[in-house]
């Protein structure tokens, strides 16, 4: 989330380094948390207060920025931060539904599925210069250039986009690309195939607009501070150095709905550490704060506590190449000895204590239904679920088969205070019930993570991903041979092909694609345990109750600002 994201996540490997982000203003929010995602969402059916304080919010983040490039950012906070500062063609709203935004109206659609036609709004740039849809053409094809290194552009854009996977291989060029200007304020998208939730993308950061002039003007300076880049969303960036922790939110006077934005200033300091971060909130200097561990057991039942559902899921990446080697973890009995080797109820009901929930899955509760409205879980079923004497028989064959008595594995994990807390939990648990194994604790910045997680330099990784739209492929398509995101040298053939018929000759039978995607799920996990699944996230945060209408997403960005305001502050 938001990748989530583009989270990705929504997105990815972050490990909870938006605890402190993500979170919800809704005060019904405590009575109907457990009733779906939707139900903590602000909407226009809630009785409107009117803004009556001044327009500043306080806030943390646990993580600093490691990016504001649309091409290549690749994580929730900066997946998050250019939700409120850049625009695409269209944006969620309050409902979560993807409606006309650059777009100055609904797209028109051929009768194949195959070409969209966008027509662009009046809107500016930040500097006063109209959007067009030259912009978006370079900005996609800047995405998908082999040379800029974007982690989200071939991800998104292969298979979906015309040409996109030709060029993201090195073998078209980028002008091949399927996204021609035919003026100004016409934008024309050609598709490899019917893409039912194409327009649930457009709302994604890695789709978003980039002013070719200039982009090229700063060179490799773009987007290193806030005076680098451009805005053309509700807010825009200031105060941002680059590589510092803190940054601060104004209101775009350029910005085309201008009038509907009613936040003046957001100040954000990165806040690591949970009880500083209370303590700040109590204090009345900031406005929300994520609480987890025991400040969550202490404040669940506290008036100003909101617990929010969420669809992010966490989980351990084993990674079976490294340094051109394969590692222990290139034996599928180690990958699901340790996948079954830790209580995971433990983990979330004690020692996270947040609302989040035991994972048996990767494709999460409460996020993707067939056509009658069942859930994609109830399909799918569980898998790895918690065994000791299960794992205790895989680790002893996997020994076995790579002929030595004993193992020393490194958890590659975040600096929070929460993360390292899990962290030792994983440690204890299994070396607790594997024996001959020896863990060692890696715990790093978020930005270095995903440095690492990038060079394949890990052997265990607490990963994260929260949904880019709403469909099982957001999460499975993730570990296709060759996939961006598959830095682990993972490859199924049956997988590879059971997600590719999803995509080609399943993409108009939603009941045979659903199977599809869970015959691939139980690949990856009961068959593979190339990843081991740990827990579904939740958040609990306070929130003063003065804080109105923030647009909680269960896919893309967490969250947007632009119809927040403040009300009832004394």
């Amino acid at each position: 989330m938001k990748r989530n994201k583009m989270l990705l996540l929504l997105a990815l490997s972050f490990v909870l380094s938006v605890i402190l982000a993500a979170c919800g203003s809704d005060d019904k929010a405590k009575d109907n948390a457990s009733s779906g995602a939707d139900d903590n969402k602000n909407t226009e059916q809630d009785t409107k207060s009117e803004p009556d304080a001044e327009q500043v919010l306080n806030l943390m983040e646990s993580a600093a920025i490691p990016s504001v490039d649309s091409a290549i950012v690749e994580d929730a906070v900066g997946f998050n931060v250019l939700n409120n500062v850049n625009e695409g063609l269209y944006r969620l709203n309050l409902e979560n539904v993807a409606e006309p935004a650059m777009a100055a109206e609904e797209a028109e659609v051929s009768e194949d599925g195959l070409t969209y036609t966008f027509k662009i709004r009046d809107a500016k740039w930040s500097d006063g210069t109209p959007v067009t849809a030259h912009d978006f053409v370079f900005a996609w094809q800047r995405a998908i250039d082999p040379a800029t290194g974007s982690p989200y552009g071939p991800f998104m854009m292969s298979g979906v986009i015309k040409n996109a996977t030709a060029i993201s291989e090195g073998t078209m060029d980028k002008s091949e690309l399927g996204v021609v200007a035919e003026d100004d304020k016409t934008l024309v998208v050609s598709l490899e195939r019917p893409v039912p939730y194409f327009l649930s993308l457009m709302s994604f950061g890695t789709f978003y607009p980039q002013k070719e002039e200039f982009v090229t003007a700063k060179g490799d300076a773009y987007a290193t501070n806030s005076d680098s880049l451009l805005y053309n969303g509700p807010f825009v960036l200031t105060e941002w150095d680059g590589t510092g922790d803190s940054w601060v939110y104004k209101k775009n006077e350029h910005y085309w709905d201008a009038e509907n934005v009613t936040l003046e200033t957001i100040n954000v300091n990165v806040v690591k550490d949970s009880a500083t971060a209370v303590k700040l909130y109590n204090d009345g200097k900031k406005d929300r704060a994520g609480v987890s561990g025991d400040l969550a057991l202490q404040y669940a039942n506290h008036e100003e506590a909101v617990l929010q559902p969420d669809t992010g899921v966490f989980y351990f990446k084993f990674n079976q190449e490294r340094d051109g080697k394969e590692t222990p973890l290139a034996n599928v009995n180690i990958r699901k000895a340790i996948a079954k080797a830790f209580q995971k109820e433990d983990l979330a009901d004690v020692v996270l204590a947040n609302g989040s929930m035991a994972a048996n899955y990767f494709v999460p509760k409460n996020f993707a239904y067939d056509e009658s409205g069942k859930d994609f879980r109830e399909l799918s079923g569980d898998h790895l679920v918690y065994d000791v004497e299960e794992a205790k028989s895989y680790w002893k064959k996997g020994l076995e088969e790579l002929g030595v008595s004993e193992l020393e594995l490194e958890i590659l994990g975040g600096d929070t205070e929460l993360s390292k807390k899990m962290d030792e939990y994983f440690k204890a648990q299994l070396e607790k019930n594997l024996e001959g194994l020896k863990i060692t604790l890696k715990e790093v910045p978020f930005s270095v993570r995903l440095e690492l997680d990038t060079n394949q330099d890990y052997d265990i990784q607490v990963s994260g991903w929260s949904p880019d739209f709403q469909d099982p492929i957001s999460f499975l398509d993730l570990f296709v041979t060759d996939s961006t995101n598959n830095l682990m040298s993972f490859s199924n053939a049956e997988y590879d092909e059971l997600i590719a018929a999803s995509k080609e000759e399943l993409a108009l039978d939603p009941k045979a694609r659903f199977e599809a995607f869970a015959k691939a799920e139980k690949i990856l996990l009961e068959e593979e345990a190339a990843i081991a699944p740990i827990f579904q996230r939740g958040l609990i945060q306070l929130e003063k109750p003065y804080f109105k209408d923030l647009g909680i997403h269960p896919f893309g960005a967490d969250y947007s600002y632009k119809w927040a305001y403040i009300s009832g502050k004394e």
